[in-house]
Protein backbone atom coordinates (compact mmCIF):
# COMPACT_ATOMS: atom_id res chain seq x y z
CA UNK A 1 0.00 0.00 0.00
CA UNK A 2 2.58 2.31 0.69
CA UNK A 3 3.84 2.33 -2.83
CA UNK A 4 0.24 2.82 -4.22
CA UNK A 5 -0.23 6.58 -5.49
CA UNK A 6 -3.59 6.68 -5.24
CA UNK A 7 -2.53 5.50 -1.13
CA UNK A 8 0.02 8.32 -0.48
CA UNK A 9 -1.94 11.10 -2.19
CA UNK A 10 -4.72 10.10 0.58
CA UNK A 11 -2.02 10.46 2.59
CA UNK A 12 -0.76 14.02 1.83
CA UNK A 13 -4.33 15.25 1.61
CA UNK A 14 -4.82 13.99 5.27
CA UNK A 15 -1.29 15.74 6.15
CA UNK A 16 -2.46 19.14 5.08
CA UNK A 17 -5.06 18.60 6.61
CA UNK A 18 -3.75 18.41 9.76
CA UNK A 19 -1.83 21.02 9.21
CA UNK A 20 -4.67 23.07 8.64
CA UNK A 21 -5.76 22.73 12.22
CA UNK A 22 -2.10 23.51 13.79
CA UNK A 23 -2.12 26.53 11.02
CA UNK A 24 -5.53 27.39 12.69
CA UNK A 25 -4.41 26.76 16.22
CA UNK A 26 -1.19 29.02 15.61
CA UNK A 27 -2.61 31.71 14.13
CA UNK A 28 -5.89 32.23 16.45
CA UNK A 29 -3.51 32.80 19.18
CA UNK A 30 -2.20 35.63 17.09
CA UNK A 31 -5.87 36.92 16.13
CA UNK A 32 -7.25 36.36 20.12
CA UNK A 33 -4.44 38.05 21.62
CA UNK A 34 -3.84 40.60 19.20
CA UNK A 35 -5.71 41.83 16.65
CA UNK A 36 -9.01 40.85 17.90
CA UNK A 37 -8.35 41.96 21.15
CA UNK A 38 -7.13 45.25 19.81
CA UNK A 39 -9.77 45.79 17.19
CA UNK A 40 -13.04 45.21 19.14
CA UNK A 41 -11.63 46.32 22.35
CA UNK A 42 -11.63 42.59 24.14
CA UNK A 43 -11.40 42.40 27.75
CA UNK A 44 -9.00 39.57 29.29
CA UNK A 45 -12.65 37.11 29.95
CA UNK A 46 -13.54 37.47 26.29
CA UNK A 47 -10.20 36.85 24.60
CA UNK A 48 -10.31 33.34 27.28
CA UNK A 49 -13.85 32.77 25.86
CA UNK A 50 -12.68 33.22 22.31
CA UNK A 51 -9.61 30.90 22.25
CA UNK A 52 -11.65 28.16 24.46
CA UNK A 53 -14.30 28.48 21.67
CA UNK A 54 -11.76 27.00 19.58
CA UNK A 55 -10.55 24.31 21.83
CA UNK A 56 -13.27 22.28 23.64
CA UNK A 57 -15.62 21.50 20.03
CA UNK A 58 -12.51 20.40 18.65
CA UNK A 59 -11.71 17.65 21.14
CA UNK A 60 -15.15 16.62 22.35
CA UNK A 61 -16.05 16.15 18.06
CA UNK A 62 -13.26 13.86 17.95
CA UNK A 63 -14.96 11.48 20.35
CA UNK A 64 -18.37 12.17 19.00
CA UNK A 65 -17.70 12.31 15.17
CA UNK A 66 -15.96 8.32 16.02
CA UNK A 67 -19.25 6.76 16.80
CA UNK A 68 -20.98 7.52 13.44
CA UNK A 69 -17.78 8.27 10.87
CA UNK A 70 -17.72 4.61 9.97
CA UNK A 71 -21.48 4.76 9.29
CA UNK A 72 -21.38 8.71 7.18
CA UNK A 73 -18.29 8.05 5.75
CA UNK A 74 -14.78 9.19 5.63
CA UNK A 75 -16.13 11.78 2.94
CA UNK A 76 -18.61 12.89 4.15
CA UNK A 77 -16.75 13.49 7.25
CA UNK A 78 -13.94 15.22 5.13
CA UNK A 79 -16.42 17.67 3.22
CA UNK A 80 -17.90 18.63 6.76
CA UNK A 81 -14.63 19.63 7.91
CA UNK A 82 -14.05 21.59 4.81
CA UNK A 83 -17.35 23.24 5.53
CA UNK A 84 -16.29 24.17 8.78
CA UNK A 85 -13.49 25.95 7.65
CA UNK A 86 -15.28 28.14 5.48
CA UNK A 87 -17.92 29.27 7.37
CA UNK A 88 -14.96 30.09 9.81
CA UNK A 89 -13.32 32.60 7.38
CA UNK A 90 -16.81 33.94 6.17
CA UNK A 91 -17.89 34.79 10.05
CA UNK A 92 -14.46 36.36 10.57
CA UNK A 93 -14.84 38.70 7.30
CA UNK A 94 -18.73 39.30 8.72
CA UNK A 95 -16.57 40.28 11.99
CA UNK A 96 -14.34 42.51 10.01
CA UNK A 97 -16.93 44.30 7.77
CA UNK A 98 -19.34 44.84 10.92
CA UNK A 99 -19.39 48.30 12.70
CA UNK A 100 -20.33 46.73 16.34
CA UNK A 101 -18.28 45.77 18.58
CA UNK A 102 -20.69 43.39 20.28
CA UNK A 103 -21.98 41.58 16.69
CA UNK A 104 -18.14 41.46 16.06
CA UNK A 105 -17.54 39.13 18.89
CA UNK A 106 -20.40 37.09 18.66
CA UNK A 107 -19.49 36.45 15.06
CA UNK A 108 -16.20 35.44 16.19
CA UNK A 109 -17.43 32.95 18.85
CA UNK A 110 -19.86 31.36 16.78
CA UNK A 111 -16.74 30.97 14.24
CA UNK A 112 -14.33 29.89 16.54
CA UNK A 113 -16.98 26.65 17.55
CA UNK A 114 -17.13 26.09 14.09
CA UNK A 115 -13.79 25.87 13.32
CA UNK A 116 -12.96 23.36 16.71
CA UNK A 117 -15.32 21.49 15.42
CA UNK A 118 -13.94 21.12 11.98
CA UNK A 119 -10.50 20.64 13.83
CA UNK A 120 -11.67 17.82 15.60
CA UNK A 121 -13.09 15.98 12.35
CA UNK A 122 -10.19 16.46 10.87
CA UNK A 123 -8.48 14.10 13.34
CA UNK A 124 -11.36 11.89 13.27
CA UNK A 125 -11.52 10.92 9.99
CA UNK A 126 -7.60 11.59 9.26
CA UNK A 127 -6.18 8.72 12.10
CA UNK A 128 -8.57 5.44 10.77
CA UNK A 129 -7.98 6.77 7.09
CA UNK A 130 -4.12 5.88 7.89
CA UNK A 131 -4.34 3.25 10.19
CA UNK A 132 -5.96 1.60 7.64
CA UNK A 133 -3.98 2.03 4.72
CA UNK A 134 -0.87 1.23 6.18
CA UNK A 135 -2.38 -1.51 8.40
CA UNK A 136 0.96 -3.19 8.12
CA UNK A 137 3.33 -0.65 10.06
CA UNK A 138 0.73 1.77 11.53
CA UNK A 139 3.41 3.15 14.38
CA UNK A 140 5.28 4.66 11.57
CA UNK A 141 2.70 5.80 9.84
CA UNK A 142 0.85 7.97 12.18
CA UNK A 143 3.98 9.11 13.53
CA UNK A 144 4.56 10.36 9.85
CA UNK A 145 0.99 12.00 9.78
CA UNK A 146 1.41 13.76 12.76
CA UNK A 147 4.76 15.44 12.11
CA UNK A 148 1.99 17.80 10.40
CA UNK A 149 0.72 19.48 13.88
CA UNK A 150 3.86 20.48 14.65
CA UNK A 151 4.68 21.26 11.46
CA UNK A 152 2.21 23.32 10.73
CA UNK A 153 2.77 25.07 14.00
CA UNK A 154 5.95 25.90 12.58
CA UNK A 155 5.09 27.44 9.48
CA UNK A 156 1.80 28.99 11.15
CA UNK A 157 4.27 31.02 13.37
CA UNK A 158 7.01 31.32 10.25
CA UNK A 159 4.19 33.21 8.17
CA UNK A 160 2.26 34.81 10.57
CA UNK A 161 6.26 36.72 11.64
CA UNK A 162 7.07 37.04 7.98
CA UNK A 163 3.18 38.57 7.22
CA UNK A 164 4.33 41.30 10.18
CA UNK A 165 8.07 41.68 9.00
CA UNK A 166 6.90 42.73 4.88
CA UNK A 167 3.75 45.12 6.55
CA UNK A 168 1.05 43.35 5.90
CA UNK A 169 -1.28 44.21 9.13
CA UNK A 170 -4.39 43.28 8.31
CA UNK A 171 -5.55 39.99 10.39
CA UNK A 172 -7.47 38.88 7.55
CA UNK A 173 -4.15 37.50 6.02
CA UNK A 174 -3.89 35.35 8.53
CA UNK A 175 -7.44 34.16 8.16
CA UNK A 176 -6.09 33.23 4.68
CA UNK A 177 -3.63 30.95 6.08
CA UNK A 178 -6.09 28.38 7.22
CA UNK A 179 -8.23 28.78 4.27
CA UNK A 180 -5.76 28.04 1.73
CA UNK A 181 -4.43 24.53 3.27
CA UNK A 182 -8.41 23.48 3.36
CA UNK A 183 -8.66 24.46 -0.21
CA UNK A 184 -5.77 22.39 -0.86
CA UNK A 185 -6.51 19.39 1.32
CA UNK A 186 -10.28 19.34 0.09
CA UNK A 187 -9.55 18.87 -4.21
CA UNK A 188 -6.75 16.63 -2.76
CA UNK A 189 -9.59 14.13 -1.23
CA UNK A 190 -12.80 14.93 -2.80
CA UNK A 191 -12.48 12.89 -5.59
CA UNK A 192 -10.49 10.00 -3.66
CA UNK A 193 -11.52 6.46 -3.26
CA UNK A 194 -11.48 6.31 0.12
CA UNK A 195 -10.69 2.90 2.36
CA UNK A 196 -13.03 0.63 4.61
CA UNK A 197 -12.44 0.39 8.09
CA UNK A 198 -10.48 -2.91 8.83
CA UNK A 199 -12.69 -3.41 11.70
CA UNK A 200 -15.99 -2.82 9.07
CA UNK A 201 -13.81 -4.82 6.58
CA UNK A 202 -13.82 -7.52 9.17
CA UNK A 203 -17.22 -7.76 9.97
CA UNK A 204 -16.57 -7.12 13.31
CA UNK A 205 -20.33 -5.39 14.45
CA UNK A 206 -20.85 -1.99 15.83
CA UNK A 207 -21.46 -3.41 19.23
CA UNK A 208 -18.48 -5.04 18.99
CA UNK A 209 -16.45 -1.96 18.91
CA UNK A 210 -18.46 -0.45 21.51
CA UNK A 211 -17.47 -3.27 23.59
CA UNK A 212 -13.88 -3.02 22.90
CA UNK A 213 -13.44 0.34 24.46
CA UNK A 214 -15.87 -0.52 26.85
CA UNK A 215 -17.43 1.06 29.80
CA UNK A 216 -14.75 1.93 31.97
CA UNK A 217 -13.27 4.02 28.89
CA UNK A 218 -16.68 5.38 28.02
CA UNK A 219 -16.94 6.70 31.72
CA UNK A 220 -13.86 8.10 31.64
CA UNK A 221 -14.35 9.97 28.52
CA UNK A 222 -18.54 10.68 29.47
CA UNK A 223 -17.14 12.53 32.30
CA UNK A 224 -14.22 15.15 30.85
CA UNK A 225 -16.67 15.28 28.16
CA UNK A 226 -19.42 16.57 30.29
CA UNK A 227 -17.00 18.46 32.53
CA UNK A 228 -15.74 20.16 29.85
CA UNK A 229 -19.17 21.48 29.03
CA UNK A 230 -20.20 22.11 32.42
CA UNK A 231 -17.05 24.69 32.45
CA UNK A 232 -18.49 26.05 29.59
CA UNK A 233 -21.92 26.55 30.27
CA UNK A 234 -22.13 26.60 34.38
CA UNK A 235 -23.25 22.97 34.58
CA UNK A 236 -22.80 22.20 38.59
CA UNK A 237 -20.95 19.22 39.60
CA UNK A 238 -24.05 17.25 40.82
CA UNK A 239 -25.14 17.36 37.05
CA UNK A 240 -21.83 16.35 35.21
CA UNK A 241 -21.89 13.17 37.51
CA UNK A 242 -25.35 12.66 36.90
CA UNK A 243 -25.17 13.16 33.07
CA UNK A 244 -22.07 10.90 33.15
CA UNK A 245 -23.64 8.15 35.28
CA UNK A 246 -26.55 7.93 32.46
CA UNK A 247 -23.78 8.10 29.70
CA UNK A 248 -22.28 5.30 30.87
CA UNK A 249 -25.40 3.22 32.26
CA UNK A 250 -26.81 3.74 28.88
CA UNK A 251 -23.48 2.11 27.12
CA UNK A 252 -23.24 -0.55 29.49
CA UNK A 253 -26.57 -1.73 28.76
CA UNK A 254 -26.11 -1.67 24.96
CA UNK A 255 -22.78 -3.55 25.12
CA UNK A 256 -22.32 -5.45 28.19
CA UNK A 257 -18.83 -4.85 28.24
CA UNK A 258 -16.54 -3.34 31.11
CA UNK A 259 -13.93 -2.72 28.64
CA UNK A 260 -10.25 -4.82 28.41
CA UNK A 261 -8.21 -4.38 31.11
CA UNK A 262 -5.15 -3.23 28.67
CA UNK A 263 -8.02 -0.73 26.97
CA UNK A 264 -8.48 0.87 30.45
CA UNK A 265 -4.83 1.02 31.33
CA UNK A 266 -3.47 3.14 27.82
CA UNK A 267 -6.78 5.61 28.12
CA UNK A 268 -5.55 6.35 32.02
CA UNK A 269 -1.74 6.63 30.62
CA UNK A 270 -3.04 8.72 27.94
CA UNK A 271 -4.04 11.41 30.18
CA UNK A 272 -0.57 11.80 31.64
CA UNK A 273 0.70 11.79 28.56
CA UNK A 274 -1.52 14.86 27.03
CA UNK A 275 -0.88 16.58 29.82
CA UNK A 276 3.36 15.94 29.79
CA UNK A 277 3.30 17.12 26.06
CA UNK A 278 0.14 19.66 25.11
CA UNK A 279 -0.37 20.71 28.90
CA UNK A 280 3.62 21.57 29.71
CA UNK A 281 3.55 23.25 25.89
CA UNK A 282 0.51 25.69 27.00
CA UNK A 283 2.58 27.00 29.77
CA UNK A 284 6.54 26.35 28.34
CA UNK A 285 6.41 30.10 26.70
CA UNK A 286 5.33 31.86 30.31
CA UNK A 287 7.78 29.58 31.87
CA UNK A 288 10.59 30.37 29.68
CA UNK A 289 9.85 34.24 29.84
CA UNK A 290 12.28 35.27 32.16
CA UNK A 291 15.68 33.20 31.64
CA UNK A 292 14.69 33.98 27.73
CA UNK A 293 14.49 37.75 28.46
CA UNK A 294 18.04 37.72 30.29
CA UNK A 295 19.33 36.83 27.24
CA UNK A 296 16.91 39.09 24.97
CA UNK A 297 15.34 36.20 23.34
CA UNK A 298 11.24 35.58 22.50
CA UNK A 299 10.38 32.72 24.74
CA UNK A 300 8.07 31.36 21.82
CA UNK A 301 11.25 30.10 19.67
CA UNK A 302 11.63 27.34 22.49
CA UNK A 303 8.34 26.61 21.69
CA UNK A 304 9.24 26.45 17.92
CA UNK A 305 12.25 24.78 18.38
CA UNK A 306 11.01 21.74 20.23
CA UNK A 307 8.23 21.68 17.40
CA UNK A 308 10.97 21.89 14.53
CA UNK A 309 12.53 18.44 16.50
CA UNK A 310 9.25 17.02 16.49
CA UNK A 311 8.41 17.12 12.68
CA UNK A 312 11.99 16.26 11.59
CA UNK A 313 12.31 12.76 14.09
CA UNK A 314 8.50 11.95 13.02
CA UNK A 315 9.09 11.99 9.76
CA UNK A 316 11.91 9.69 10.43
CA UNK A 317 10.52 7.54 12.73
CA UNK A 318 10.51 4.39 10.78
CA UNK A 319 14.04 3.29 11.36
CA UNK A 320 13.25 3.97 15.20
CA UNK A 321 10.39 2.03 15.87
CA UNK A 322 11.39 -1.29 13.37
CA UNK A 323 14.38 -1.48 15.94
CA UNK A 324 12.71 -0.84 19.13
CA UNK A 325 9.03 -1.80 18.83
CA UNK A 326 6.06 0.93 19.74
CA UNK A 327 6.48 -0.06 23.57
CA UNK A 328 10.31 0.27 23.17
CA UNK A 329 9.58 4.03 21.50
CA UNK A 330 7.70 5.10 24.53
CA UNK A 331 9.67 3.71 27.43
CA UNK A 332 12.78 6.03 25.92
CA UNK A 333 10.49 8.89 25.29
CA UNK A 334 9.11 9.12 28.95
CA UNK A 335 12.83 8.73 29.69
CA UNK A 336 14.13 11.45 27.31
CA UNK A 337 10.89 13.45 28.65
CA UNK A 338 11.55 13.13 32.38
CA UNK A 339 15.41 14.17 32.06
CA UNK A 340 14.49 17.09 29.74
CA UNK A 341 11.59 18.43 32.32
CA UNK A 342 14.16 18.50 34.69
CA UNK A 343 17.02 19.81 32.77
CA UNK A 344 14.27 23.03 31.95
CA UNK A 345 13.68 23.79 35.11
CA UNK A 346 16.47 24.99 36.22
CA UNK A 347 18.23 26.13 32.86
CA UNK A 348 19.75 29.58 32.78
CA UNK A 349 21.79 30.39 30.05
CA UNK A 350 21.09 30.19 26.35
CA UNK A 351 23.04 26.87 25.50
CA UNK A 352 21.41 25.03 28.51
CA UNK A 353 18.25 26.23 27.79
CA UNK A 354 18.43 24.69 24.22
CA UNK A 355 20.36 21.56 25.12
CA UNK A 356 17.39 20.92 27.88
CA UNK A 357 14.68 21.99 25.19
CA UNK A 358 16.35 19.39 22.53
CA UNK A 359 16.26 16.56 24.87
CA UNK A 360 12.71 17.35 25.84
CA UNK A 361 11.79 17.52 22.47
CA UNK A 362 13.23 14.09 21.54
CA UNK A 363 11.02 12.77 24.39
CA UNK A 364 7.82 14.61 23.27
CA UNK A 365 8.75 13.75 20.06
CA UNK A 366 6.56 10.28 19.47
CA UNK A 367 4.25 10.22 22.62
CA UNK A 368 0.59 11.11 21.05
CA UNK A 369 1.25 9.17 17.45
CA UNK A 370 2.99 5.81 19.24
CA UNK A 371 0.58 5.94 21.49
CA UNK A 372 -2.70 6.13 18.43
CA UNK A 373 -0.30 3.17 16.83
CA UNK A 374 0.04 1.05 19.69
CA UNK A 375 -4.08 1.35 20.46
CA UNK A 376 -4.73 0.24 16.66
CA UNK A 377 -2.22 -2.18 16.62
CA UNK A 378 -3.98 -3.89 19.48
CA UNK A 379 -7.49 -2.89 19.75
CA UNK A 380 -8.25 -3.31 15.91
CA UNK A 381 -11.93 -3.80 16.51
CA UNK A 382 -12.11 -0.85 18.19
CA UNK A 383 -12.18 0.72 14.84
CA UNK A 384 -12.56 4.39 14.79
CA UNK A 385 -13.35 4.92 18.08
CA UNK A 386 -10.71 3.14 20.23
CA UNK A 387 -8.12 4.81 17.78
CA UNK A 388 -10.04 8.44 18.46
CA UNK A 389 -11.20 8.38 21.36
CA UNK A 390 -8.60 8.22 22.99
CA UNK A 391 -6.55 10.87 21.18
CA UNK A 392 -10.14 13.03 22.56
CA UNK A 393 -9.63 11.62 26.19
CA UNK A 394 -5.76 13.26 25.72
CA UNK A 395 -7.13 16.84 24.22
CA UNK A 396 -9.86 16.77 27.29
CA UNK A 397 -7.98 15.97 30.00
CA UNK A 398 -5.06 18.82 29.43
CA UNK A 399 -7.97 21.36 29.16
CA UNK A 400 -9.44 20.24 32.55
CA UNK A 401 -7.12 18.63 34.54
CA UNK A 402 -3.47 19.71 32.46
CA UNK A 403 -3.13 23.27 32.29
CA UNK A 404 -4.86 24.16 35.39
CA UNK A 405 -2.35 21.43 37.94
CA UNK A 406 0.80 23.28 36.14
CA UNK A 407 -0.42 26.19 37.27
CA UNK A 408 -1.02 24.93 40.37
CA UNK A 409 2.69 23.67 40.46
CA UNK A 410 3.64 26.61 40.03
CA UNK A 411 1.58 28.55 42.72
CA UNK A 412 2.22 26.36 45.36
CA UNK A 413 5.95 26.64 44.53
CA UNK A 414 6.17 29.76 44.89
CA UNK A 415 3.95 30.84 47.84
CA UNK A 416 5.97 27.60 49.82
CA UNK A 417 9.18 29.99 48.35
CA UNK A 418 7.60 32.82 50.02
CA UNK A 419 6.39 31.49 53.01
CA UNK A 420 9.71 30.38 53.65
CA UNK A 421 11.72 33.57 52.76
CA UNK A 422 9.37 36.44 53.05
CA UNK A 423 6.46 35.50 55.16
CA UNK A 424 5.05 39.12 56.54
CA UNK A 425 4.20 39.32 52.78
CA UNK A 426 2.65 36.31 52.38
CA UNK A 427 -1.18 36.65 53.59
CA UNK A 428 -0.94 40.03 52.11
CA UNK A 429 0.13 39.24 48.35
CA UNK A 430 -1.80 36.10 48.12
CA UNK A 431 -5.36 34.84 47.63
CA UNK A 432 -7.32 31.39 47.90
CA UNK A 433 -8.07 30.01 44.74
CA UNK A 434 -9.86 26.30 43.54
CA UNK A 435 -10.09 24.25 40.19
CA UNK A 436 -11.13 20.69 39.74
CA UNK A 437 -8.75 19.19 42.14
CA UNK A 438 -8.79 21.00 45.02
CA UNK A 439 -8.04 24.27 46.31
CA UNK A 440 -4.36 26.57 46.12
CA UNK A 441 -2.95 29.79 47.15
CA UNK A 442 -2.04 31.96 44.13
CA UNK A 443 0.01 35.56 44.04
CA UNK A 444 -2.16 38.47 43.19
CA UNK A 445 -0.93 40.69 40.74
CA UNK A 446 -2.80 43.40 42.03
CA UNK A 447 -1.52 42.87 45.37
CA UNK A 448 2.15 42.16 44.40
CA UNK A 449 1.95 45.57 42.23
CA UNK A 450 0.84 47.50 45.88
CA UNK A 451 3.97 46.37 47.57
CA UNK A 452 6.87 48.97 47.91
CA UNK A 453 9.27 49.14 44.63
CA UNK A 454 12.02 47.43 46.57
CA UNK A 455 10.17 44.50 48.02
CA UNK A 456 8.68 43.88 44.52
CA UNK A 457 11.74 43.89 43.24
CA UNK A 458 13.46 41.23 46.10
CA UNK A 459 11.16 39.29 45.58
CA UNK A 460 10.19 38.92 41.62
CA UNK A 461 13.57 37.12 41.01
CA UNK A 462 11.99 34.64 43.71
CA UNK A 463 8.77 33.96 41.87
CA UNK A 464 10.30 33.80 38.39
CA UNK A 465 13.14 31.52 39.71
CA UNK A 466 10.20 28.95 41.51
CA UNK A 467 7.61 29.26 38.67
CA UNK A 468 10.00 28.10 35.97
CA UNK A 469 10.94 25.36 38.96
CA UNK A 470 7.40 23.99 38.89
CA UNK A 471 8.85 22.19 35.76
CA UNK A 472 10.55 19.73 38.85
CA UNK A 473 7.08 18.16 39.94
CA UNK A 474 5.53 17.98 36.38
CA UNK A 475 8.53 15.20 35.93
CA UNK A 476 6.09 13.33 38.06
CA UNK A 477 3.85 12.38 34.76
CA UNK A 478 6.55 10.91 32.72
CA UNK A 479 7.43 8.70 35.09
CA UNK A 480 4.24 7.39 35.60
CA UNK A 481 4.12 6.58 31.64
CA UNK A 482 7.47 5.33 32.30
CA UNK A 483 5.90 2.77 34.52
CA UNK A 484 3.17 1.90 32.13
CA UNK A 485 5.18 0.88 29.55
CA UNK A 486 7.53 -1.03 31.29
CA UNK A 487 5.04 -2.95 32.78
CA UNK A 488 3.29 -3.44 29.27
CA UNK A 489 6.83 -4.29 27.90
CA UNK A 490 6.71 -7.04 30.81
CA UNK A 491 3.47 -8.20 29.75
CA UNK A 492 4.25 -8.79 25.76
CA UNK A 493 7.87 -9.66 26.81
CA UNK A 494 5.68 -12.68 28.85
CA UNK A 495 3.73 -13.89 25.40
CA UNK A 496 6.61 -14.37 23.18
CA UNK A 497 6.92 -10.30 22.47
CA UNK A 498 4.38 -7.43 21.29
CA UNK A 499 2.48 -8.24 18.31
CA UNK A 500 -0.08 -6.10 16.59
CA UNK A 501 -3.47 -7.63 16.08
CA UNK A 502 -4.04 -8.39 12.25
CA UNK A 503 -8.11 -8.77 11.68
CA UNK A 504 -7.87 -10.21 8.36
CA UNK A 505 -5.65 -13.23 9.78
CA UNK A 506 -4.67 -12.61 13.68
CA UNK A 507 -1.76 -11.60 14.44
CA UNK A 508 1.23 -10.29 12.65
CA UNK A 509 4.54 -11.96 12.27
CA UNK A 510 6.22 -8.28 13.41
CA UNK A 511 7.24 -9.17 16.65
CA UNK A 512 9.62 -6.69 18.92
Amino acid sequence: MKNDPKALKMFWGCFIALITTAMAFSTRIQLVYGAWAEQFNLNSVQQGELFGAGIWPFAISIILFSLVIDKIGYKTAMIFSFICYALYGILAVLAYITGDNGSAYNLLYLGSIILGLGNGTVEAYINPIVATMFNKEKTKWLNILHAGWPGGLVVGGLLTAALVGIGITNWLALIALVIIPAVIFFIMLIGAEYPVNERVASGTSYKEMLAEFGTVCALISSWLIFAQLGQVFGFSTLVVWILTGLSAVVYFLYCKSFGRPMMILLVLIMIPLAITELGTDGWITSLMQAPMAEIGAPAILVLVYTSAIMMILRFNVGPIVGKFGPLGLLMGAASFAIVGLWLLAGAKSLIFIFIAATVYGIGKTFFWPTMLGVVSEQFPKGGALSLNAIAGVGMLSVGIIGVPLIGAFQEKNVTDALAASNPEVIETITVDKNYVLGDYKAVDPAAFAGLPEAQQAAIQPLIEEHTQGALRKVVVFPIIMLIGYIGLHLYFKGRGGYKPIDLSGGESSGAH
